[in-house]
């Protein structure tokens, strides 16, 4: 994973329900600190920042899964400002501390959804905030501020670490685009979105025309570089929220949300005759309510069987012109490659 992708669990849905939870449980336990602060004006502040907290909490899980990803960075700064105000207005050092380590919630969420920069910066912010807001506060000495600091940069460097190593298990070594397990899983994310949103949803397999022949006359080496080609190539071309993913061997596979199904075979075709040097065979469909993800890619899957069947080097929409009324393809399954 490269520091300028977001980690791949980094989902709308799941971004929106995990921010809830941390705002859910850091109300929760905002509420808790507040009744074991003492008497005094602070404690009116607590149990506003607490029930900021919670409703917070509400609203992020209701319709943060709608809103853009820069909301987030605004969400989660947020919490970084709401944690700051509960240090200052601590009555006692126990209190200051327990709000400080509410900034746990704010490390793990910037670095299991973020860009490694993004990461950081929200690090070095919570960091800040932390340092400064116990320093004014007076509560508790700069070495114990520096502790919790190195708790959090800990923290972080721990999460990214991982969050890393579990995107690697969803990429493609060669190509670096998502493998076969990552397109399943942002498969069912979009369809789920798309069930929710009623946006339409297209997918796309394509196939390298006679790969086979490269790679029995040029050697596997010239194969893999067609194969990075292609993943170069259409990550270039594709517009924001595109997944492409290589499916497996020669084939790749492409999901375009907010697309459909004419106008993804028309970018397909685009794409394709920009950089005709590297001939593929191309099916398309656009998902219908109530169609599960298998059924939406065996309908790409019949759409590529019959470019394949018309010449290669083609892009088709399923269902296409090729296709008989009782749904099944004309003659006889072609080869791949």
């Amino acid at each position: 994973m490269s520091r300028s992708r977001a980690p791949e669990v980094a989902t709308l849905r799941v971004m929106a329900q995990t921010l809830a939870i941390f705002y859910g449980f850091g109300g929760a336990a905002g509420l808790l600190i507040t009744a074991g602060a003492g008497p005094g004006a602070h404690r009116p502040v607590l149990l506003a920042l607490a029930l900021t907290a919670l409703a917070a909490a509400v609203v992020v899980g209701r319709w943060g899964a709608r809103w853009p990803r820069p909301a987030f960075d605004v969400v989660v700064g947020a919490a970084t400002v709401l944690i700051s105000i509960g240090v200052l207005v601590s009555p006692d050092p126990a209190t200051a501390l327990a709000s400080a380590a509410l900034f746990a919630f704010v490390v793990v969420d910037a670095h299991l959804f973020f860009t490694g920069r993004r990461a950081w910066v929200h690090l070095a912010l919570a960091v800040g905030a932390v340092t400064a807001a116990l320093h004014a506060s007076g509560q508790v000495p700069p070495a114990t501020a520096l502790g919790l600091d190195a708790v959090l940069v800990g923290l972080g460097v721990v999460i990214r670490r991982l969050v890393i190593r579990a995107s690697g298990a969803s990429r493609d070594p060669l190509t670096g685009l998502r493998n076969r397990r990552g397109f399943d899983e942002a498969l069912d994310e979009l369809l789920s979105e798309a069930a929710r949103t009623r946006e339409p949803l297209s997918a796309a397999l394509l196939d390298v025309d006679h790969f086979k022949l490269v790679n029995d006359t040029y050697g596997h080496e010239a194969g893999d570089r067609v194969l990075c080609r292609v993943a170069d190539v259409w990550q270039t071309e594709l517009p924001a929220g595109a997944v492409l993913a290589r499916h497996g061997g020669d084939e790749f596979s492409l999901l375009l949300p907010g697309t459909r199904g004419p106008d993804a075979l028309a970018l397909v075709r685009r794409i394709c005759a920009l950089h005709a040097d590297v001939p593929l065979s191309c099916g398309v469909t656009q998902h219908a309510t109530g169609d599960s993800a298998s059924q939406l890619m065996r309908g790409a899957d019949r759409a590529l069987y019959d470019a394949k069947l018309l010449g290669r080097g083609r892009a088709e929409l399923f269902p296409g012109p090729a296709v008989r009324p009782d749904g099944a393809l004309p003659g006889v399954r072609p080869p791949r490659g």
